[in-house]
């Protein structure tokens, strides 16, 4: 059956990362959701168990570390995967939150997905 939502204006949870998610809509094969750090923020690093994403940045601008290939510049329009395995983290610049959409296949399986890993950053969030 097809499905139709807005983006919730409050976040659901706080991912394991520290950022704030808004959960989206979900199908057998993936699921979606929207991410948001705080402008100045830099958030926790984790690797997923056995996901991956695709996010894309849909505003604000910042940066994000992957273990596989580096540092990478965020700014809106800038699409970008994570694969299996690889530890990542992101931060916000400080003049204003950084916001994504990811889409994660197979869909998110729930708590213990992401593990902690070493980062590039110190986190700010808690």
């Amino acid at each position: 059956m097809s499905s139709t939502m807005t983006l919730p204006a409050d976040f659901d949870v706080l991912a394991p990362d520290g950022s704030e998610v808004r959960i989206l809509l979900s199908m057998a094969g993936g699921s979606m959701a929207h991410f948001r750090l705080p402008a100045g923020a830099v958030s926790k690093a984790v690797r997923h168990r056995t996901v991956e994403e695709i996010w894309y940045v849909v505003s604000g601008t910042g940066e994000m570390w992957r273990s596989d290939s580096g540092i990478v510049a965020l700014s809106a329009g800038i699409c970008l995967t994570i694969p299996v395995g690889v530890s990542f983290q992101f931060r916000a610049c400080e003049n204003g939150a950084l916001a994504a959409v990811a889409v994660t296949m197979p869909r998110w399986p729930g708590d213990g997905e992401a593990e902690k890993a070493d980062g590039h950053w110190t986190s700010t969030v808690t």
